[in-house]
């Protein structure tokens, strides 16, 4: 059984009304996602984390090196489309095209064996998963955060015990926001609150200081990635823990994060920083760090349940009789390839995800929907 043919698919939703954040506005949503199919008719599903064109470019470019190849031997492959890339692309979106068919390959070895990516990665060590709404982006330039009270409430009615706000409006707008959202849902929901890298070393420990008392569940990324050593000094001038990692890549660049004792927390984005492989050893580098780990996740369903059977493998470290809870991002802003493209649909019951057992991912996608969302399709197809 080799790889026989690798399809792209660029997927475009246009929103119904566009939201912006610290740094940009969006007005819809576009993404790349790849199928790869065996010569045993059986094919597995992955998604890439970035400009959705360059990303596509990027598996046209390293299809030579796939196809052909056999699938069971996804780290092989792995290393392969690495050593093809080294030179030229040890960050950025060549590393999200890697990802996507990584991705693919995972979910396309679950079918072969019969196994959810869960197993093949050793094993679940929980089977329901604690979602937290992305949500509170800005919706009016001249009321930025009109909509935040009704739409953390409606969080809270459909069940969400975590929710994540953005900020970076500047330190007084911000302050008055997460003061009013803890105001709105009071003290047991867990809030934390994400700028997208919008404030300088000074500004960042101004307002982490200044909102540590509205019991802040960590400040996602705070200042640009590139100051690993400004991070570690905000983390010694704050109560508030701090994350970042979705602008890293590959288990070096977080091997960089964690030696400079950057984060008290990780996000690595899988279908970003090198799929499902290179995260597996991500996460072995905080376990020997005792740094948490939660992943990013932004684009279809794809993605979700990637992390879904990712986080399920995690290990509790340290380990005790009552576990903490390990959280997944959900995010909630309009999104049809997120609420249409797969299926089984995701259920959030009682507050949390199920961990999929079916083999691979435990999705397949719904070809209606495909080709509704398609601006063009591609494929390579073994000679």
């Amino acid at each position: 059984m080799i790889i026989e043919k690798i399809e792209t698919f660029i997927l475009k939703d246009k929103l119904s009304k566009s939201f912006f954040f610290s740094q940009w506005e969006y007005s819809e949503r576009c993404i790349c996602v790849v199928k790869i199919t065996a010569s045993n008719g059986q094919y597995g599903w992955g998604e890439g984390y970035g400009p959705a064109t360059v990303l596509e470019a990027g598996i046209k470019m390293l299809e030579a090196t796939v196809v052909g190849e056999n699938p069971l031997l996804n780290e092989v492959i792995w290393n392969k489309m690495y050593r093809k890339s080294l030179d030229f692309a040890r960050r950025g979106v060549l590393v999200a095209s890697m990802s996507a068919i990584d991705i693919a390959i995972w979910d396309l070895k679950g079918k072969v064996l019969g196994l959810p990516i869960s197993t093949l990665l050793g094993g679940a060590h929980r089977t329901k998963i604690m979602p937290y709404a992305t949500g509170m982006y800005f919706t009016d330039f001249e009321n930025p955060a009109r909509d935040f009270e009704k739409e953390a409430k409606s969080y809270i009615a459909q069940g969400f015990k975590a929710m994540k706000m953005k900020v970076g409006l500047g330190i007084k707008a911000d302050v008055e926001n997460v003061k009013k959202m803890r105001e709105y849902i009071g003290p047991d929901i867990k809030l934390m609150v994400d700028s997208n890298h919008a404030y300088t070393l000074r500004e960042a420990t101004e307002l982490a200081r200044k909102i540590e008392k509205y019991d802040i569940g960590w400040f996602e990324e705070p200042i640009s990635p590139e100051f690993y050593g400004q991070y570690n000094e905000l983390r010694q001038k704050t109560t508030i823990p701090i994350s970042g990692g979705e602008c890293e890549y590959l288990r070096f660049g977080f091997q960089q994060l964690i030696q400079n004792k950057s984060v008290d927390i990780i996000q690595p984005d899988i279908c970003a920083s090198g799929g499902l492989t290179e995260a597996k050893r991500i996460s072995a580098l905080a376990s020997a760090n005792g740094v948490d780990l939660i992943p990013h996740t932004w684009g279809t369903s794809i993605g979700i349940h990637v992390a879904l059977h990712f986080i399920s493998n995690l290990e509790s470290i340290p380990g005790r009789m009552y576990q903490p809870e390990f959280l997944i991002e959900y995010d909630q802003t309009e999104n049809g390839l997120r609420e249409k493209l797969t299926y089984p649909s995701i259920v959030m019951k009682d507050g949390y995800l199920e961990v999929p057992n079916r083999p691979g991912l435990g999705i397949d996608i719904d070809e209606d929907v495909l080709q509704k969302y398609s601006i063009h399709k591609s494929e390579t197809v073994l000679k």
